[in-house]
């Protein structure tokens, strides 16, 4: 009785809120500017694209860059100029966290170069902003959640939705039982990419001013490869598409996805993961397929996630998104914003699965999601940041701590995982281990490092 009132109460508050159409919130802002006596210095490791566009924010907020570090001197020459041209300039990532004058390192790398930086900056006293997804292999995110907690440090991850206004709002509508009970989520992201996908390059030797060696560093010894590098103008950096370096369309953008999901279902991960896709009509030289499915079951719920390149129709004309689907209601949600359409003639459901009663039996808000709507109003990465710098002052767990990062991203590797072993996966989410699995996908829960590099949590004496 207690829930169903609260579930009322909040329905109640929240049309009177939305007036049943929209939360309108403009030029709201949580975030503040560093004082001069508060002074804090950021290393940054990897300054393409991302890794620029994460400091801008940091500086933007106050935060002196005193280092940058890239192995692409292009990418070195950007972030130096984006720095105002005074940080020190490094290309082993080692010296960045070998300088006592730094406080916290963000780590901007390709996806295969997040774990080992991440645990070497806390060894070193650092703490840390890691982009997402946090690894490649699940026992590299376990490391990495061990490696934060034995040395103290506070570690941000890059899902920066969680500090978005409107996601916190969806989040807290889903939990409060506005859809009803929620038994189904879809996930997804849609492109057309037809015929050539990125396209295939001949192997060649690296650009000027790489050290490809160092770039691949624990993955695999292979020749340089253009779409295994990827970087170029007008476009993200293609290594996503190759398993050697990343998890594809479920590390790059499931996680985000899936993040907001468990979030809001308030769950740590699913119990059993199934996956199917193929690479059926695009011709490049990536690794991942143009048509995939994950399907995530959970105690109470099932989740999918599906990823399509040659065909990006949507039934809510979104390239991606999530749907919430309730008892009650639907709520569609984006970086954009998020509405809720109420369930049709719920009377009429109710009175067809109780047989005896009549209309004026029906609750009355039975089946009844308020129609709200609410848009984007503000910016959820500079929040973010924002949230990091004050936790370092806290030492508090920032909103999106290691550990949801590291439950995230494993959720979305298993579902790849799932797809490259053809195996129904169950997994046991406390002891984060599979049950009954082959030694396939045992061993794809782990990453073997090429020397030197080894990824430990304390130091080898």
């Amino acid at each position: 009785m207690t829930d169903e009132i609260n579930r009322r109460d909040f329905i109640k508050r929240a049309a009177m809120t939305t007036g049943g159409m929209s939360l309108s919130m403009a030029g709201f802002s949580t975030t503040k500017v560093i004082g001069a006596n508060d002074r804090i210095r950021l290393g940054v490791i990897g300054t393409g694209k991302q890794g620029v566009d994460d400091m801008k924010h940091f500086m933007q907020l106050g935060v002196e860059v005193a280092a940058v570090c890239d192995v692409y001197q292009p990418n070195l020459d950007k972030g130096l100029a984006a720095a105002g041209g005074k940080a020190k300039t490094f290309k082993d990532f080692r010296s960045v966290l070998d300088d006592k004058e730094i406080d916290v390192v963000l780590i901007g790398t390709p996806d295969h170069w997040h774990a080992l930086p991440m645990v070497e900056a806390c060894k070193a006293g650092k703490d840390v902003y890691v982009e997402k997804p946090i690894c490649v292999a699940v026992e590299e995110g376990q490391k990495m959640v061990a490696a934060a907690r034995a040395h103290k440090r506070v570690v941000q991850v890059g899902l920066w939705q969680r500090s978005n206004l409107h996601f916190q709002k969806a989040v807290e509508l889903v939990q409060s039982g506005v859809l009803g009970k929620v038994s189904f989520v879809r996930t997804w992201n849609y492109n057309n990419m037809f015929p050539n996908g990125y396209g295939s390059f001949p192997d060649s030797d690296p650009p000027a001013g790489l050290d490809w060696d160092f770039w691949l560093g624990p993955a695999p010894k292979v020749p340089y490869n253009f779409n295994r590098f990827g970087v170029a103008e007008g476009r993200w950096s293609t290594f996503r598409y190759f398993y050697d370096y990343a998890n594809g369309w479920p590390g790059d953008w499931g996680v985000h996805l899936m993040d907001i999901v468990q979030w809001a279902m308030q769950t740590e991960g699913p119990s059993g993961i199934t996956a199917i896709g193929a690479r059926h009509l695009i011709q490049d030289n990536t690794d991942v397929p143009d048509t995939l499915e994950i399907t995530w079951e959970y105690p109470n719920f099932i989740a999918t996630y599906e990823n399509r390149q040659c065909n990006n129709n949507s039934m809510f004309k979104h390239s991606y998104g999530i749907e919430f689907h309730g008892t009650d209601g639907t709520m569609f949600l984006d970086r954009e914003g998020f509405e809720v359409f109420p369930e049709p003639a719920p009377a009429k459901y109710y009175l067809e699965n109780h047989r005896s009663a009549t209309e004026k039996d029906v609750p009355e808000d039975y089946g009844k999601a308020p129609a709200m709507k609410m848009e984007l109003v503000d910016n959820g990465l500079l929040n973010h940041v924002d949230n990091l710098l004050d936790c370092m002052r806290t030492r508090k767990h920032p909103h999106s701590d290691i550990e949801y990062g590291h439950r995230s991203s494993s959720t979305c590797i298993l579902g790849n995982v799932a797809l490259r072993t053809k195996e129904h996966l169950q997994w046991d989410v406390a002891n984060q281990t599979l049950l009954k699995s082959s030694p396939a996908a045992q061993k794809l829960l782990g990453r073997e490092y090429r020397a030197p590099w080894k990824l430990t949590v304390q130091d080898e004496s």
